[in-house]
């Protein structure tokens, strides 16, 4: 309970913050967004029902058919309202009123252990929303406060892995309509992967009456709350906005993905006020690697989305010109440090636990300052950076898979009876 309350300070005190910083540069902030949606269209109908559906997580099958049953009705019943005055269509009003609701009915009557797991159902499905609107709040942030970004250091830096997003980029071209098709799908349906991923993994939820001491929406919640952080630090747009047409004006030249962009020396760049800093590190490239480690303990089917759906983002990211290979790198150190701090805080801090994270933290850290202040050497370097690059993520990614198997449980071997253990 000490640890729910305090992460529900510190996540109300981080909302307020980011809603005071967003007011100061004239955009209203992540609490103000979600207030409008009690009344107003919301911006993503699914994305209110992806919170509604993980607060019925802790609720019995009849109550969740009635949950369901009440924000359909809501909906329905609000649209022809929206209709005759003329408003933004939209769905999701519903889903929102129930978990409210649900929130009002724990307090007025629920009592004990089911008032808390009632309460830690509604701060799930709040919280997903909630990690929704800051982070377009953050992405709005970026691109008024941050005018320069340094997407040739990171180009320069790219060459010591091959220049992958023009290599990929190149590649989705030549598969025409149908693989940019698949591809996009599969970019933008990483948030409906996971929520059912998740869903998968708090399916007993209701009959144990308590959450797992870990589960995927954990960190992918931390991992969209600091991650838009650090594009305060490393502003970078990315290929098709820097080096492509997507960034008119701005752009460097039209470059990609048929032109590798020059070697020389890097400098910072002016860009427009629109355009989110939000590449470094992959995000997307921090959440896939998240769901692929949580369904590696599902059935078949669940590793096999996990994967699929890990090697199409990655692929995505690149094909598209949204990132450069450094960021997906940047991206996977990331999200297993996340992941290492989210399994050591439910589990109990250890020593490997604070050393894994320590570690992750510091790789992190070595990979920004080096794309940072050595670009021109590692595009200089490629045979020697590239390599170091790659063995630095691995060895990331090694430490992880060590801890982890320390922490999960082994089968004890079966003890020998007495009369085993006797002769015939």
């Amino acid at each position: 309970m000490i640890l729910w309350a305090a992460g529900g300070v510190a996540a109300l005190g981080f909302l307020v913050t980011l809603e005071i910083v967003a007011r100061r540069h004239g955009l209203p902030g992540p609490i103000t967004n979600q207030a409008r949606e009690v009344i107003f269209a919301p911006s993503s109908g699914p994305l209110l029902y992806a919170g509604l559906a993980l607060t019925m997580v802790v609720l019995t099958w009849r109550q969740r058919f009635i949950a369901a049953g009440a924000a359909i009705a809501i909906d329905v019943a609000i649209w022809p309202v929206r209709w005759m005055v003329d408003a933004r269509m939209n769905f999701g009003n519903g889903a929102l009123w129930v978990i409210l609701g649900c929130a009002v009915i724990a307090v007025t009557r629920r009592t004990g252990r089911e008032r808390v797991l009632l309460l830690k159902g509604v701060g799930l499905g709040l919280l997903l929303v909630a990690g929704h609107k800051t982070g377009d709040t953050w992405l709005h942030i970026t691109s008024l406060t941050r005018p320069a970004v340094l997407d040739q250091y990171v180009a320069t830096a790219d060459h010591a892995l091959g220049d992958p997003s023009w290599m990929v980029g190149r590649m989705v071209e030549a598969t025409g309509p149908t693989g940019a098709h698949v591809l996009g799908g599969v970019y933008g349906q990483l948030p409906l992967a996971a929520a059912i991923i998740a869903l998968y993994q708090l399916r007993n939820v209701a009959v144990e009456r308590r959450f797992p001491s870990h589960h995927l929406v954990r960190t992918f919640l931390v991992i969209g709350l600091l991650g838009p952080s650090i594009y305060m630090i490393f502003p970078v747009v990315g290929p098709v906005f820097a080096y492509g047409t997507d960034g008119g004006q701005w752009a460097v030249g039209n470059l990609w993905p048929d032109t590798l962009p020059p070697i020389g020396t890097p400098h910072p760049i002016r860009f427009d006020e629109i355009t989110p800093r939000n590449c470094m590190p992959s995000l997307h490239t921090a959440w896939a690697t998240t769901l692929f480690i949580h369904s590696r303990r599902g059935s078949w089917f669940f590793r096999f989305a996990g994967t699929f759906w890990l090697i199409g983002t990655l692929t995505a990211t690149l094909g598209f010109g949204y990132h450069y290979g450094v960021d997906l790198v940047a991206g996977v150190v990331f999200a297993l440090t996340i992941e290492a701090a989210m399994r050591s805080f439910g589990r109990g801090w250890d020593r490997p636990g604070v050393r894994l994270v320590i570690y992750g933290a510091t790789v992190f850290a070595v990979l920004l300052v080096s794309y940072r202040y050595l670009p021109t050497e590692m595009a200089g370097h490629p045979w020697v950076f590239g390599p170091l690059l790659i063995l630095a993520m691995t060895s990331v990614i090694a430490c992880y898979v060590r801890t982890t198997r320390l922490w999960d449980p082994k089968a004890a071997p079966a003890e020998h009876s007495e009369s085993q253990l006797l002769p015939a």
